[in-house]
Parts: C-alpha cells; sequence; structure tokens
C-alpha cells in the first residue's frame, strides 16, 4: 500500500501544476512567482518555501512532464497486452495530454527554458530519449511475437511514432486548435500500422 502523500509533497504538486497552467496561459515568459503562488492561493513568501527559485519551479515542471509520459506507457501496458494496442492507445493518449497541456510544447521547445541552464537542456533530451526508449520497447515486444515486421528498427519506428505527434499539436496550437487533431488521430494511425505491422490485430478498446 502506498504511503499517504504529506502536505509538503502535495503542496508541491499543486505549485508545479500551477506553473504549467500559468505557462499554458502566458508562455515560459509569463512565468513567475508572484503568478504561480497567485494561482495556488499562497503568498509568495510560503511558495519559497517549498522552491528556492523560478528555475526550481521550472525543472519540477520537467518532472511533472516525464512522469506524466512514464504514467501512459504504465496505463497502455495494463490495458491491453498486445504491443501494437499498446501503441494505439500511447499514440491516443499522447496526443490527448498534449491538447490538455499546451504548455508542454512550450516547455520543451522554448529557449527561455534553456537559456544559461546546459543541465536543463541535458535533462530535457534525457526525458525525450527516456519516453523513447519506452516505445522502442513495445516495438520490439512486438517483433519478438512477430505481429510487427522483423525488418522494422525500433529506434527508427519510436522516432516515426513522435513525429506523428509533435508536429500536429504544434499545427493545432499555431492554428488557434483549426487543425483537426481527430481527422489526423483517425488517419495517421492507420498509416502508421500499416507500415510496421505483420497483421491487423483487433482495435484496442
Amino acid at each position: 500500500m502506498a504511503a499517504p502523500k504529506t502536505q509538503t509533497l502535495e503542496r508541491q504538486e499543486q505549485i508545479t501544476q500551477a506553473a504549467l497552467d500559468l505557462i499554458n496561459d502566458q508562455g515560459v515568459s509569463g512565468l513567475n512567482i508572484a503568478g504561480i503562488a497567485r494561482r495556488v492561493g499562497i503568498v509568495p513568501s510560503a511558495l519559497y518555501r517549498h522552491f528556492v527559485s523560478k528555475d526550481a519551479v521550472l525543472d519540477a515542471v520537467l518532472d511533472l512532464i516525464r512522469q506524466r509520459l512514464l504514467d501512459n506507457v504504465a496505463h497502455v501496458r495494463k490495458k491491453t497486452p498486445v504491443p501494437l494496442n499498446q501503441l494505439k492507445l500511447l499514440f491516443t493518449r499522447h496526443i490527448v495530454m498534449l491538447r490538455e497541456n499546451r504548455a508542454i510544447p512550450h516547455v520543451v521547445f522554448s529557449d527561455a527554458v534553456y537559456n544559461g541552464q546546459p543541465d536543463r537542456k541535458a535533462k530535457v533530451a534525457q526525458i525525450i530519449t527516456s519516453y523513447l526508449k519506452e516505445v522502442e520497447f513495445i516495438i520490439e515486444s512486438g517483433r519478438q511475437d512477430g505481429t510487427i515486421h522483423k525488418e522494422v528498427v525500433p529506434a527508427t519506428a519510436a522516432v516515426m511514432f513522435l513525429g506523428m505527434i509533435m508536429p500536429a499539436v504544434v499545427l493545432w496550437n499555431v492554428s488557434q486548435t483549426k487543425f483537426d487533431m481527430t481527422a489526423h488521430i483517425n488517419t495517421a494511425w492507420p498509416a502508421y500500422e500499416r507500415s510496421i505491422a505483420v497483421q491487423i490485430p483487433k482495435e484496442a478498446s
């Protein structure tokens, strides 16, 4: 049984989510301690009890993004044992996550996040690499069980998988949500599946 969260941990999570929400509304340049504290309902001095600086909050935001990516992977593995269906569910969940958290692409791609912070750039690279490794593992599982072509290179197919998502989300953002994400999901996944699948399994529920 998991231990209950402490009040400190809960407050840190509230602050981190508030920072993500603020970036969603105002971009990385709009992130400031006063704004975060206002969203949480505390005074700025109280926020400093949990994070020593705005940079520390940004690092926590990156940790939150990493955890949500890994949670998505864990969810699809519990949902179905079929690798191709895991990939389909992961594809959909990833897009939903980015649609609900438009700040994530801002954090990942903003130069303001990395300015004078080479360690943070390395951290983002590690987050993306770790996620791709999880996708590679699913693809390799499909190669092993015969549902994905042996000729498929897992590392390449994993990058292609991510490539179905990020450009579409960028288009959705810059078009003020006019880009039809639902249509993209409905057409991109079958094309990807055909490119790697030996046979089409039953659709994931």
